[in-house]
């Protein structure tokens, strides 16, 4: 089905002022308020269906409004909020239905947390990230890492078929056999080529995990990335782990903390990591899959984060070195996200998520105020540059910043060619840009 886009016909203004939000409508702060903070757009538009989406698209294109497109509003830059434009919030696409074989098609507006509650009922679950409030639709595209992430792999690797908006208006079905160059697009290209309205994924059963977090000491911090890195280097893939390392924050002293996830009940897998330090703490219990996706923690608004994320191939002593020292030197989080298992047996060449040869991503936060200065800013930089200079890329999902120096580092050459060649095909006029951009 092709939507006319021609500013002369335009969309039906009945429909479009129905899912509309200006400023002065009771919702507008709510509606021009994500997670990154509250922006000015001219109109917020709220789509029940893929037909009001690409009626939504033609306002915007008609309107000459720049387009901000949001799902759950977590990304770090604000890309799901605009001045002056027009934000395309899929929200109230939040459905969750099960299609039969366990397979699920999901709305883009809907939250992990509640796809899966729902999917929970049915003693299914799907590998997706370990927020609850993330939206669908944002994750999926960057690639999606929780969890589940060594036993079912990213979360674009259970994903079957998607339905797409395009930037021309056209409501396309995307899969292996249909739209196949959309389709490899939208697993890992970051939104780059069209509004997806629904996901179709396969779930797996799954109703408990043993998860929890074990607490070391805070004695030799380089060991214990170096440890962590080895047994998790020959851990089951139904065992996936997170190691942060936290500073002092308020009330809250600092810590070294192992956030741990088993797929299965062989708990034998778990007691490797009890010997990586000196144990101050073990909470690890087996709960329902559902329960475990939390709502992270927000930084104040005086707060400026400084987020930076590196996928490495190896966590080495090096490595493990340059981890330490930068978080010796004060207000700077760091976390260790193990990879391998499922993800590394995809061909890198199957998605545009193509770092497949990644063990682990290390993620970190530097905490400034808004008022920093450029140098400080740039100094906080720096410190991240020892850690992240021994990554092969980048993943956008826990990105912070989007210079040409992080899009090349998103995706290898070859992969960056292809997502753009692909972007002239269904995006030539670059009308989704408000994202780590792939120019066509």
């Amino acid at each position: 089905m092709t939507i006319d886009l021609d500013p002369a016909t335009g969309p039906d203004s009945q429909l479009v002022e129905r899912i509309a939000i200006r400023p002065g409508h009771p919702d507008c702060d709510t509606a021009r308020t994500t997670v990154s903070g509250t922006a000015a757009p001219a109109v917020v538009l709220r789509p029940t269906s893929a037909d009001e989406v690409a009626a939504a698209l033609r306002h915007a294109r008609a309107e000459r409004l720049p387009l901000a497109i949001r799902s759950g509003g977590h990304n770090a830059l604000g890309f799901g909020n605009i001045d002056g434009g027009a934000v395309l919030d899929l929200t109230p696409l939040d459905s969750v239905e099960l299609i039969g074989d366990g397979r699920v098609r999901i709305g883009a507006g809907a939250t992990w947390g509640a796809a899966a509650a729902a999917l929970a009922e049915h003693g299914l679950a799907i590998t997706s990230g370990d927020t609850s409030s993330v939206g669908v639709g944002g994750l999926v595209q960057s690639g999606g890492i929780g969890w589940m992430v060594r036993k079912h792999g990213l979360t674009i690797d259970s994903l079957l078929a998607a339905q797409v908006v395009t930037a021309s208006g056209e409501v396309v079905r995307a899969s292996a056999t249909e739209n196949a160059d959309l389709f490899w697009a939208l697993r890992g290209g970051a939104g780059n080529v069209g509004v997806v309205t629904s996901f179709e994924l396969q779930a797996q059963p799954v109703r408990t995990v043993h998860y929890g977090t074990i607490t070391f000491g805070l004695d030799d911090l380089a060991g214990l990335v170096t440890r962590w890195g080895a047994v998790m280097r020959e851990a089951p893939d139904e065992l996936t782990t997170t190691l942060a390392l936290i500073p002092e924050m308020g009330p809250m002293p600092a810590a070294a903390m192992l956030g741990v996830c088993l797929v299965g009940d062989d708990t034998a897998a778990l007691e490797p990591l009890r010997a990586l330090g000196t144990v101050v703490d073990d909470d690890v219990s087996e709960r329902p899959y559902s329960s475990i996706l939390e709502e992270a923690p927000h930084p104040p608004p005086h707060i400026r984060p400084v987020i930076g994320n590196a996928l490495v191939e190896r966590v080495d002593e090096p490595l493990a070195d340059a981890i330490a020292t930068a978080y010796a030197a004060g207000e700077r989080m760091v976390f260790l996200r193990s990879l391998g298992g499922a993800v590394g047996r995809v061909d890198p060449e199957e998605t545009a998520f193509a770092h497949r040869s990644a063990e682990a991503i290390v993620v970190s936060a530097a905490f400034l105020t808004v008022d920093s200065s450029e140098a400080e800013v740039a100094a906080v930089w720096a410190v991240w540059r020892t850690i992240g200079d021994h990554g092969i890329g980048a993943y956008s999902g826990f990105l912070g910043s989007a210079t040409p120096d992080d899009i090349a580092a998103l995706w290898p050459p070859p992969t960056l060619d292809r997502l753009r060649q692909v972007k002239r095909v269904w995006d030539p006029e670059n009308t989704f840009r408000r994202n780590f951009n792939v120019a066509p």
